[in-house]
């Protein structure tokens, strides 16, 4: 139906073929102008479809063009509206519609993920694993740069981000204008998406009391680092689990009571390092609430494999990202 060019493109470079095809189908311009229309609550479309800024963006994320103004002038014809008008579309943009960009494009591309045979062997079988971690921006801002050096200037504005490593994207992003907020008033939209069978992963900013133990109730699992801070009593005494690659382990159980006066038991592993982290830590402290089958040595791996968020965390400056962070 399409013609032999097409079907040599299928023959020779099927992959790139199927990829063309899924951008197309879910972030094609009909199905992101519509999806804009159902999703957005205070802005709406005039003149300047949401799927031109998309495309605009897209150029600067994916380093075409160097700044939202050049892509605008390489493509101004196709734009059809002015400069100031794009400006606008932007700063207008709302956190929600930009989070939950994020979240229908996970939404869409992972049964698709699933169909080609993309998904990844899990970490730990029987458990779908998110790892979540805030965002950091500083390295990449776009503010004027005469106002960077003064004591009240504006931040950019934060994010927590969710990446399921079983299918390698980003599902889920809770953002933040306000760069002086703490991460921590954003726990609360994260415990809400939180199920039973869950596997979180986190640093140990998330290594509060009301954080663990909600999970905990929700019949979800947790690996988190320990955060001095935490209240716990220790239940039993420390014991040898043997080596990793990182080092010694050791293990406790200790308790750790809610704000209702509930007791949630959890693991309190103890790692001697054999090399000091990037901050100078030889020994660090994970807590879990993974069942015993689950061994010390698995869940440290689990938490050594938490730097995969790190890794990727350039490329999770995804659209719906990049748009408020940068007009924040």
């Amino acid at each position: 139906m399409l013609g032999a060019v097409f079907e040599r493109f299928v023959e020779k470079s099927p992959i790139s073929v199927m990829v063309r095809a899924s951008l197309e189908r879910v972030l094609g311009a009909d199905r992101l102008d519509l999806w804009y229309e159902r999703t957005a609550q205070k802005q709406y479309t005039r003149d300047l479809l949401f799927s031109s800024v998309y495309d605009l963006m897209n150029q600067v994320v994916f380093c075409v063009q160097p700044s939202v103004r050049a892509a605008y002038q390489a493509h101004q014809n196709d734009v059809g509206t002015s400069l100031v008008s794009v400006s606008n579309k932007l700063n207008g943009l709302e956190t929600h519609t930009a989070a939950e960009l994020v979240r229908y494009s996970a939404r869409e591309f992972a049964p698709l993920i699933t169909h080609m045979g993309g998904e990844r062997a899990p970490w730990l079988a029987g458990y779908r694993v998110k790892i979540v971690d805030g965002n950091c921006l500083e390295a990449s801002e776009h503010r004027m740069k005469e106002l960077r050096a003064v004591t009240g200037r504006a931040l950019p504005g934060i994010s927590l981000v969710v990446y399921e490593p079983a299918l390698g994207v980003v599902t889920d992003v809770f953002p933040c204008e306000n760069g002086h907020a703490q991460e921590r008033s954003l726990f609360g939209a994260v415990l809400d998406t939180v199920e039973t069978g869950d596997l979180w992963i986190a640093d140990r900013n998330f290594c509060t009391r009301a954080f663990l133990c909600e999970i905990d109730k929700r019949g979800a699992f947790c690996v988190t680092r320990e955060h001095r801070g935490l209240p716990f009593e220790i239940v039993t005494p420390l014991r040898s689990y043997g080596r990793t690659s990182t080092g010694h382990v050791a293990q406790q159980r200790v308790c750790v009571v809610d704000a209702h006066g509930h007791k949630h038991l959890f693991r309190r592993l103890r790692i001697k390092l054999n090399e000091a982290t990037r901050d100078g830590a030889t020994m660090l402290h994970i807590l879990t609430n993974v069942p015993r089958h689950v061994s010390a040595q698995q869940v440290a791996e689990l938490y050594r494999k938490r730097w995969t968020l790190e890794i990727c965390q350039p490329q999770y400056c995804h659209l719906g990202i990049f748009c408020w962070s940068h007009v924040a």
